[in-house]
């Protein structure tokens, strides 16, 4: 049908789709018809579009039936022919099809919940990107052909249908159905429409410049909707306020359903979520979960401009779609509750921020962060740590280089030039680099289009300092002479006087006359994304001026420290050193990290020796803080006390705590108000990694009953810390036989792989159920299961790993998985060194 087996052949341009879909949640199938006005570039016999799993009834163009009707699920692609040429110019193309409304949590997908009365409910809801528009409705599934789409849904009256459009019309149908039209869009790709169908609430509408906001949310749920009403109003006001542009659309609804594949997607005007990210109960919600909500409504509405206005012309841009929104939800975040210190937690999540993107890029196996895509699973493949960490860190990194008026006029200046149009990367460059006298594009080149990122190592020579810059591995080759432009924000003091100045270090090595520094920080202000390496003398007097850097500028000296572990320039004895020197240490997110190295080191040390480290970092903090909150402890303070608990107890084996967690979690299973969340949350972590086969059975029967869903993933997520393997084997049969929900069941396998206690019997277990395990696992998130296996670190395991990988290659999420079997590797490496077998 083409040469590219994943490009249409631009034969057409689609201008309307007018559409109706009547989906019956009994049978879990749905008819759809659609008008298509669309302009025909030149005489043609066919026209081609996409369509995958659509049983196609008929085709019409101008009223006259297609002879030739042929769809193809391998390409993906509905090939509609004429005996007649079909001239050039404007024509209505007219379908009509059927689909199932699947279980894999793409296309129009099904979100089953058991309601307050043992009833199963059933919600219809799509999720499109990056190419699943055509699982639900024949188009031209590319991001740059867009459109304005008028949807109309023919549902039972009783359930709620939402789309991208305010309602427009209802029609009672007399039969227990009515139709429902909703208001035609703006031009906008095929990934961003919504069909949503079910039984849901709304909130009223709150009018936020005009526009209509509210939140929909399962049957019983209205009391958690209070946190996302308030973020979901502030965001709007404030980015449109950021972007200098009024909001796009007509209204705003931020949907939350059981089952998501995502965090949440960006859908024009019908936002939908997973309830973890929208849906709080004050009572037991603690700053973790708020914080939570915030990001993901504050990076939808970010895309409502950056993605939905403005749009990658091909999916290579889809770095830069997520980068730009995970880059605007710090920003609006931390001009809500400045308190957070949001960009210090950017640098401490796991997850998909900025530390698991520096891990991820110091692997061979890394890619550039922009690189050619051509199929629609090359596209899913970059929804990864490199798109939202690595790029939203970069673009946190040229902005502070730039000046941030600068960046901000920059970006106004590109949504106004490119509204309803489509981009690539460059566009958004030459927009900042006209704001700016800095050599944006040729900066942002060098991080974006090459894999990896530098290390800067610092010295001091007479009159200055001397600087030099290779590529960070942790599996170094030397052969590999990369350079980047680094934008370098120096802080140092000479003679006492403290001074702070950028520098654009673009050569391999370099000596800047500084005169002679005291000491020096090389990453000033801790938003560069690469590491640093200090002689040794230089450390020495950083670790003497600590408590006067910035929280941020700790956090990277140390974690810095602990990325050469894995590479093998320092050991574990010499970090342990270090952070022991922190502990004054009051901010929450540098005890992330703190734990986050100490628990990397529990694969590799001696139990005891292990156990000693942890209680000796840890105890202090505790003896400070506390089990019981204080009435002066900001929220902050409240996370950090229960991190410390939960440190202590699963680290350090603390009996203290572990006896304090056991006493208390029955009351905590039974009522999760009756104690302050982030002491639930510390509780049942605790109890989880100690539990026997009783506890463990009540904690598994209380998982489907929590009555929110992020005490359900607490929960989940601490049956899968068992420090027992014949339960770590019944805890992945929950997930392969669906008694934990497919959104779930991978991240929690990966989980028991990381799980230093049973990964063993885990990886075993779940090789003889490999097979099913991969049909039973929705195949978007085979990526998160991919990402346990670095989890590995004795040898022979590893080796056992790698044979069977080597034979039975995963099918999906293969540079995924690539880079957590390099990481593994990388883990090996350290145990042998450490354990001496090296």
């Amino acid at each position: 049908m083409s040469d590219d087996p994943y490009r249409l052949p631009r034969l057409a341009l689609p201008r309307h789709y007018a559409m109706e879909l009547e989906p019956d949640l009994e049978s879990f199938r749905f008819e759809g018809r659609v008008a298509i006005d669309l302009e025909v570039l030149a005489d043609t016999e066919r026209l081609v579009l996409n369509a995958i799993e659509l049983d196609v009834h008929s085709a019409e163009l101008d009223g006259v039936a297609a002879t030739r009707v042929v769809t193809d699920d391998e390409t993906q692609r509905l090939e509609i022919g004429f005996d007649t040429p079909v001239g050039a110019g404007a024509h209505s193309l007219e379908i009509t099809w059927a689909g199932t409304i699947n279980d894999m949590l793409h296309g129009w997908y099904r979100s089953v919940y058991t309601d307050e009365d043992g009833v199963d409910q059933v919600i219809a809801v799509t999720q499109f990107e990056a190419a699943d528009a055509r699982r639900a409705f024949p188009c031209w599934d590319e991001p740059e052909y867009k459109a304005t789409f008028g949807v109309t849904m023919v549902v039972p009256s009783h359930l709620t249908a939402l789309s991208n459009g305010p309602e427009t019309n209802r029609e009672e149908l007399g039969d227990g159905r009515s139709r429902i039209t909703f208001a035609d869009t703006m031009r906008m790709s095929t990934y961003l429409v919504a069909l949503v169908v079910g039984p849901l609430d709304l909130t009223e509408p709150n009018d936020v410049n005009g526009v209509p906001v509210r939140i929909a949310h399962p049957h019983g749920k209205g009391h958690m909707t209070a946190w996302a009403e308030e973020t979901a109003a502030r965001y709007l006001d404030w980015l449109a306020s950021y972007y200098g542009i009024p909001y796009p659309a007509e209204k705003v609804d931020h949907i939350a359903v059981p089952d998501f594949a995502f965090g949440a997607m960006e859908n024009l005007g019908a936002i939908v979520y997973r309830e973890t990210a929208l849906l709080l109960d004050p009572a037991t919600g603690g700053q973790h979960e708020k914080r939570r909500i915030a990001d993901v409504v504050a990076h939808e509405l970010a895309h409502m401009w950056f993605g939905d206005l403005v749009t990658m012309q091909w999916w290579e841009g889809i770095w830069l779609n997520e980068a730009f929104a995970s880059f605007m939800e710090m920003k609006a975040v931390d001009a809500h509750r400045p308190d957070w210190e949001r960009w210090l937690a950017f640098a401490a999540d796991r997850g998909a921020d900025r530390f698991d993107a520096l891990i991820v890029d110091a692997l061979t196996t890394t890619r550039p962060v922009e690189y050619e895509v051509h199929s629609p699973e090359e596209a899913n493949d970059m929804f990864d740590p490199l798109t939202y960490g690595k790029g939203s860190a970069v673009l946190r990194m040229i902005e502070q280089f730039i000046g941030e008026e600068a960046f901000r006029d920059g970006v106004g200046a590109y949504l106004r030039k490119h509204a309803h149009a489509n981009t690539v990367t460059s566009d958004l460059w030459e927009a900042l680099a006209a704001a700016t006298d800095h050599p944006v594009t040729d900066v942002m080149d060098t991080w974006i289009l090459q894999a990896g990122y530098p290390r800067v190592d610092v010295e001091r020579v007479e009159g200055g300092v001397r600087l030099r810059q290779r590529r960070f591995l942790f599996l170094d080759d030397e052969t590999d002479t990369s350079l980047w432009m680094v934008p370098l924000q120096l802080r140092y003091r000479v003679d006492g006087e403290e001074h702070r100045t950028t520098h654009l270090l673009t050569t391999a090595e370099e000596t800047l006359p500084l005169g002679d520094v005291d000491w020096i920080m090389a990453n000033g202000g801790g938003h560069g994304f690469y590491r640093v390496n200090y002689a040794p003398d230089l450390l020495e007097a950083l670790l003497e001026v600590v408590p006067d850097l910035d929280p941020l500028e700790r956090f990277t000296l140390l974690d810095d420290v602990g990325s050469f572990l894995l590479s093998g320039d320092r050991r574990a004895a010499e970090w342990l050193a270090l952070a022991s020197q922190f502990s004054e240490e009051d901010r929450y997110q540098v005890w992330q990290m703190l734990i986050g190295h100490l628990s990397v080191l529990g694969n590799v040390m001696e139990p005891d020796a292990f156990r000693a480290a942890a209680s000796s970092l840890l105890r202090p903090v505790y003896d400070d803080l506390g089990w019981d909150p204080r009435n002066e402890d900001d929220e902050l303070t409240l996370a950090l006390r229960g991190l410390v608990i939960a440190g202590l107890g699963i680290h350090a084996d603390d009996p203290e705590i572990v006896e304090k967690a056991l006493a208390e979690i029955e009351p905590v299973l039974t009522d999760p108000a009756s104690r302050q969340a982030d002491i639930t949350k510390a509780v049942i972590d605790v109890a989880g990694s100690h539990a026997d086969e009783g506890l463990f059975d009540r904690m598994a029967e209380a998982y489907p009953k929590a009555p929110t869903a992020q005490l359900q993933q607490r929960i989940l997520a601490n049956l899968a810390s068992t420090r027992r393997p014949e339960l770590a084997a019944r805890v992945l049969d929950m997930a392969i036989d669906g008694d934990i929900r497919n959104q779930d069941a991978t991240w929690v396998s990966a989980r028991l792989l990381r799980n230093r206690h049973v990964r063993s019997a885990a990886w075993r277990h779940l090789r003889g159920r490999w097979a099913e395990a991969m049909e039973a696992f929705p195949p978007f998130t085979h990526r998160h299961f991919a990402e346990g296996l670095s989890g590995f670190f004795e040898p022979e395991l590893a080796r056992e790993v790698e044979a069977f990988f080597a034979e039975t290659p995963m099918q999906t999420a293969k540079t995924t998985a690539a880079q957590h079997l390099e990481l593994m590797r990388v883990h090996v490496g350290l145990w042998e060194r450490e354990r001496g077998t090296d």
